[in-house]
């Protein structure tokens, strides 16, 4: 069937005709998917839907957003932000263009130790693989744990800072998960939003007395959009009694 979706002519130039007709056709584009801008469900079926390529020096990955929250266009980001996201391409587009992957993070607060404490869960839409493997495994856990991130068996205890990486608060607004550059180039983004995420103002000023917020990340399918904050819980401690659960303490950066 054929969806609702907008092509740029920028889009266009980089997937090519071919590629972009599929598209149009619906033989490569998702019914139902997340907006890669304010992360809740779409429908290319029953509403406008915008194409946006993000494209690294090597890697492109292409996803979908509601066509009210932004156009279709070409989004340049950093390499290294795209290889936390997607799957390893060894050398060969997938089948059908781009490989699509998004990392989706929720924002809630969660009690530890008595008091309230403002959190993002990570998760990416597909299993995301070490770069160069072939995709045979889900590796986002353990290239987490490289980092820094630790293993959560107890949600009732506050997982430590992680030096170099902070999270980037502006006009209240979330902008960016920022982690160490390479060589002492400063900080890059390791997630970044393509338009600032609202949080709730609880959130916010739990985040400004503490000055620190909770990164949780778990593969994907573990936690998914929980309508509420005891739902989002409740699927954090099963993911760390599943062992599927990492964690790092960052600073706040911004108010």
């Amino acid at each position: 069937m054929p969806r609702m979706l907008d092509v740029s002519e920028d889009v266009r130039a980089e997937i090519g005709d071919e590629e972009a007709e599929r598209l149009l056709a619906g033989d490569n584009a998702p019914g139902s998917y997340d907006c890669t801008s304010c992360r809740t469900p779409g429908d290319s079926e029953q509403e406008r839907t915008s194409t946006v390529l993000f494209v690294g020096e090597e890697t492109a990955v292409l996803a979908f957003a509601h066509a009210s929250c932004i156009p279709s266009q070409v989004v340049q980001v950093a390499e290294e932000q795209l290889q936390g996201a997607v799957r390893s391409i060894t050398g060969e587009e997938p089948a059908g263009g781009p490989e699509q992957a998004v990392l989706g993070i929720t924002s809630g607060l969660v009690l530890i130790e008595g008091d309230l404490h403002p959190a993002l869960v990570v998760e990416p839409t597909v299993p995301i693989a070490r770069p160069g493997s072939g995709g045979s495994s889900d590796e986002f856990l353990p290239l987490l744990i490289e980092q820094g991130f630790v293993p959560v068996t107890d949600m009732g205890r506050l997982p430590s800072v992680l030096p170099g990486w902070s999270v980037l608060l502006a006009m209240g607004q979330l902008h960016a998960v920022l982690q160490p550059g390479t060589g002492g180039s400063g900080s890059v983004s390791w997630w970044q939003a393509h338009q600032p995420l609202q949080v709730t103002e609880g959130w916010r000023a739990a985040a400004n007395k503490s000055q620190r917020v909770l990164v949780f990340a778990v593969p994907v399918g573990v936690i998914g959009q929980q309508p509420r904050e005891d739902l989002l819980r409740d699927a954090l401690e099963k993911a760390a009694a599943d062992g599927r659960l990492v964690a790092a303490a960052m600073p706040l950066a911004g108010t």
